[in-house]
């Protein structure tokens, strides 16, 4: 599949090129194919809670109430909470553990209409660079396998390498976006802290963690 900008894609949305449903599948898609290699993901969210999202997005099309992430797919480090949905830190700790309520940029990335489909693998509770300390294994490089892929959002970084989002959400303690960025090609931000909520997400260092993006564009 193509690598696409979110500016390409809500183009093709916007003129009724590809459907969101379908723009979903395909990226759904490319994880099935790649993922099995790489070990980005940890798994996807429900169903139920991708349909939901799907007819949200179709809702504020038709609407004339979309943004440019509208209908966009995105993965989630799997320390940022959504409700309803299991969240582990990628910890055998937490394999159990449902999400009780909403990260404020989930809630915000729902209000963009944008499609959360999975969670992204990770070092276990962020503590690593290498994302060779997930407790269900390691994230390797899409660039060149023998290689790792950074970390702690090494899953992050990765799936968006592959082409299987578009854009990723990570976080950044010490440089947990940037560097695995810088190791599988991909532009990451850490944003200058407190400009964006650290409400639910799993802390490392709460004095430092900033929730940061991914994507293969600046």
């Amino acid at each position: 599949m193509e690598k696409k900008t979110i500016k390409q894609l809500n183009e093709e949305l916007k003129s009724g090129k590809i459907a969101i449903r379908d723009l979903v599948s395909s990226y759904r898609k490319v994880i099935e194919e790649k993922d099995k290699e790489i070990n980005a993901i940890l798994g996807f969210y429900s169903d139920s809670f991708v349909e939901e999202q799907i007819k949200n997005a179709e809702a504020m099309f038709k609407d004339g109430k979309d943004t440019l992430l509208t209908g966009i797919p995105i993965v989630l480090k799997d320390n940022i909470l959504i409700k309803g949905q299991h969240m582990g830190s990628a910890s055998k700790i937490l394999e159990n553990y449902i999400a009780p309520y909403d990260a404020t940029v989930v809630k915000k990335l729902h209000d963009a209409g944008m499609i959360m489909i999975a969670r992204a693998n990770m070092d276990e509770f962020a503590m690593g660079a290498s994302t060779e300390n997930s407790a269900y294994g390691v994230v390797k490089n899409p660039n060149d396998i023998s290689r790792v892929a950074g970390g702690s959002s090494g899953g992050s970084t990765a799936v968006v390498a592959y082409g299987g989002v578009p854009v990723s959400l990570g976080s950044d303690t010490g440089g947990s976006i940037r560097q695995p960025s810088s190791f599988c090609g991909t532009v990451g931000l850490k944003p200058t802290y407190g400009a964006v909520s650290r409400y639910g997400l799993m802390a490392m260092g709460s004095s430092l963690d900033q929730i940061s993006p991914c994507a293969n564009t600046v």
